[in-house]
């Protein structure tokens, strides 16, 4: 096993024995050194958000002073939630290694089957009621991104 999958699962046993949150952690490595470590902190901080990737990912963003992660791999712990792995691609994380599968989380209450089924869905088809309002006003603000000068492209 290699020395970052056993700093992720460390991390998560941190994270879990501070009760922090559940039992799951992850480091963003690139150029053979560890440039984000985090474990996941909903508990600590009432965050759903705050799960391991999701830290790990800001900690190396916030290490390396940009949004994009090119060139950078993620060690987890347990495969990821739909949200952490969007986020893997937002960030243009290139490699993802993890250790325990979606179904070994499900099986200690942490089931996430119910997102991925729901993203596949067409939007009228969800469990969560979706409603779409005020797109000519919305497009008018996204046009204007279109043109400012200098805007960061992403």
């Amino acid at each position: 096993m290699e020395q970052y999958m056993k700093e992720a699962i460390r991390l998560a046993e941190t994270g879990m024995n501070k009760g922090e949150g559940g039992p799951f952690g992850a480091v963003v490595v690139r150029d053979n050194t560890i440039i984000g470590r985090g474990w996941n902190r909903v508990l600590a901080t009432n965050d759903p958000t705050a799960h391991a990737e999701i830290t790990a990912i800001r900690d190396a963003c916030r290490l390396t002073g940009g949004y994009w992660l090119e060139g950078a791999e993620i060690y987890v712990n347990c495969e990821p939630c739909p949200m952490c792995l969007s986020a893997i691609y937002w960030a243009r994380i290139e490699k993802l290694t993890y250790a325990a599968s979606r179904n070994d989380a499900a099986a200690i209450g942490f089931n996430d089957a119910l997102i991925y089924r729901e993203v596949c869905l067409p939007a009228e088809e969800r469990s969560i009621i979706m409603r779409q309002q005020g797109r000519e006003e919305a497009l008018k603000v996204m046009q204007k991104w279109q043109q400012l000068a200098g805007n960061p492209r992403y």
